[in-house]
């Protein structure tokens, strides 16, 4: 706790006087409110904009369009927990404190510690208010990771992301309530679990217009199962190519406790279900311009890690991944490489892209530096204010790192057009280093590690440094030189 007042009492130092001064870019405008749109297992050709042909995004394609869109951009890790951590603490998964999926029985995820700031509270001495509104997945209910212990003033949503499997739960979390549904007790489905989140975020920003906000949208879609409202589901039903029927748990004790439902049109459900994401973002879109704040509202659209392939999904047809290799779970392009989209009327210049490279860290120093407070030294990111407001000068990344604790232990180094991919490090701390030039071969399809040496022995440096100590997140910590 000392080191989070600590932290407080030195931004607010730093909210006055010579510190204001520091920040030229962002110093003589008032504090932006932040949207920042999480999908959940969003693909990057599961947008029409980036190619998808069996159903259209019109709302975040309209996004790209009068936004920035940022080719070169990364999600936090492969899978769901890691991946936020990195995003709210700023740092890879070489560092940040979550780096893996553990889970906490009957509901929740290991708990992110108390010491470990998380952005809201970074963002807490420059007046803003916090909310969450999703999925969670950073400490069960009641923990010191309890979104409300972690600086976020309001919460609405799954807690548990095992639990968030489910898009009729048995029961969300307001605040600390525990809500329960009574409209989908038993088997009913009387309550699609994103339409009522999505309700509360509608509502939380409209109670806070008249303030700097920081509005975390942790969606749920379209990670399994696979369900969506009748409504949607007719615009697909019958219409889409369909594939074979997923049987799931529909009854009995293990009934909406992780495992997925039965879905007997899996191709419709899925279109549906990313249909009803993308209206989600133009209503948003639309309150911030009804409301009167959308020129002081930046608007982020991305998703968590690559397309996932269970309760029935089906990238393959879909192909959610585009033009990379991999899915959810893999090191590769398809598993890390993200769509992310920009938006700020008048500020963030319209149609244009960005061939920046970037990751989920690099969101704590921009939004830091965008509300004028001090950026955490332990970052791993780089604010990317420079590229958004278009005013040049923007430092990049020296080298970007995942690990993935599971199929094996995986790890990846992107350093500049080189990719550096390792699989298998826990069976076989030796195993041979795949490596790729992504500026000719995005698809990471021809390994060259023979052709350049000295360009595999420098990634395997920093593979082999780019790691501190963790007690709950081991990844074989002898393994490696940076421990």
């Amino acid at each position: 706790m000392m080191k989070r007042w600590n932290y407080l009492v030195l931004c607010c130092a730093m909210a006055t006087g010579a510190a204001a001064a520091s920040r030229p870019l962002v110093a003589s405008s008032p504090k932006p409110n932040i949207i920042y749109i999480l999908a959940d297992d969003l693909g990057y050709g599961d947008l029409s904009c980036l190619g998808q042909e069996h159903f259209q995004t019109p709302n975040i394609d309209a996004l790209k369009e009068k936004g920035m869109f940022f080719a070169n951009h990364y999600s936090g890790s492969t899978v769901c927990a890691p991946s936020r951590s990195a995003l709210l603490t700023g740092q890879h998964t070489g560092h940040t404190f979550v780096r893996g999926n553990k889970e906490i029985m009957p509901e929740g995820q290991h708990p992110i510690p108390d010491e470990v700031l998380l952005l809201p509270e970074m963002l807490k001495p420059a007046g803003y208010v916090s909310g969450a509104f999703g999925k969670w997945g950073l400490g069960y209910p009641g923990s010191e990771g309890d979104p409300l212990k972690q600086g976020f003033d309001v919460f609405y949503g799954y807690n548990c992301q095992r639990l968030g499997h489910h898009y009729y739960p048995f029961h969300l979390w307001d605040n600390e309530e525990k809500v329960v549904l009574d409209a989908n007790a038993g088997t009913a489905k009387g309550a699609y679990g994103p339409e009522l989140i999505h309700e509360h975020t509608l509502k939380f920003i409209e109670d806070n217009k008249d303030r700097p906000f920081f509005c975390y949208v942790a969606s749920i879609i379209p990670h399994a199962e696979l369900a969506a409202p009748e409504k949607y589901m007719k615009q697909f039903s019958g219409i889409i190519e369909e594939g074979e029927p997923y049987e799931g748990v529909d009854e009995g004790p293990e009934l909406r406790l992780g495992r997925y439902q039965s879905q007997a049109e899996p191709h419709a459900a899925f279109a549906a279900m990313i249909t009803l994401l993308d209206d989600q973002v133009g209503e948003i879109v639309a309150l911030s311009e009804k409301l009167g704040i959308a020129d002081n509202t930046l608007i982020i659209f991305t998703s968590d890690n690559g397309a996932h392939q269970e309760g029935g999904a089906d990238p393959q047809f879909f192909n959610s991944n585009g033009p990379y290799r991999g899915y959810k779970r893999d090191l590769f392009e398809g598993g890390v490489h993200v769509p992310m989209m920009a938006y700020w009327p008048g500020k963030i210049a319209s149609g244009t892209t960005s061939e920046h490279i970037s990751a989920f860290w690099d969101m704590v120093p921009t939004f830091t530096e965008l509300a004028g407070v001090e950026t955490p030294k332990n970052t791993d990111g780089l604010s990317m204010v420079p590229t958004l407001l278009g005013k040049g000068g923007q430092p990049e990344h020296k080298y970007l790192y995942w690990e993935f604790h599971e199929k094996g232990g995986r790890i990846a180094v992107r350093m500049g057009k080189w990719k550096g991919v390792r699989y298998n490090v826990l069976k076989n701390p030796n195993e041979p280093m795949k490596l790729f030039d992504l500026s000719v071969d995005p698809g990471e399809q021809k390994n060259i590690a023979a052709e350049h040496p000295e360009t595999v022995e420098q990634i395997r440096h920093i593979m082999d440094g780019a790691r501190t100590h963790s007690e709950i997140f081991t990844f074989g910590q002898t393994q490696f030189k940076g421990e």
